[in-house]
């Protein structure tokens, strides 16, 4: 994941490509995660660089970089919301979390400001493949540094079913 980062354009997040993500259908098996809480003020986020920067030294340290970057947060309240990192292995020192099931996925394209706007989408899109929604999470594909560069800001909800 080092070399993916720093053969990237802007030596910071890889150029995201949709199509592998849009109106999917993904399963896993005990897909290992680290797990962290960031704190919000109605779901902005007000200490993920500092959560991000202290989780991706860990992972660095204990040389768990996975092949492929994921990061995604669980919106569960305005004041704070759960990370998970996909990671190769165990990082010690981290809260980890083991994810299975069924996730129906739907890209994105916009400012975040519209993510209220994306998540009733995403409902509608689960109830038209007619499934029950469990669960919704957000994986944010790159930073904001790297969406301006990119002139794309996009944003995969993943829905639990």
């Amino acid at each position: 994941m080092d070399k993916l980062y720093e053969e990237s354009e802007t030596g910071c997040c890889p150029r995201f490509e949709p199509v592998p993500w849009d109106e999917k259908e993904i399963t896993w098996q005990d897909k290992l995660f680290l797990k962290d809480h960031v704190k919000s003020f109605l779901h902005i986020p007000l200490n993920m660089n500092k959560i991000m920067v202290k989780n991706m030294e860990r992972i660095k340290e204990a040389n768990a970089l996975a092949t492929e970057p994921l990061m995604f947060t669980d919106e569960n309240s305005l004041w704070g919301a759960d990370i998970y990192i996909s990671v190769s292995k165990e990082v010690p020192g981290s809260e980890m979390e083991r994810l299975s099931g069924t996730f129906l996925s739907k890209v994105f394209e916009g400012p975040y400001k519209n993510a209220g706007k994306w998540a009733n989408e995403m409902k509608k899109y689960v109830l038209s493949k007619g499934k029950d929604l469990k669960n919704m999470y957000f994986f944010y594909t790159t930073c904001p540094k790297c969406a301006e560069f990119y002139g794309k800001n996009y944003v995969v909800l993943l829905a639990k079913v």
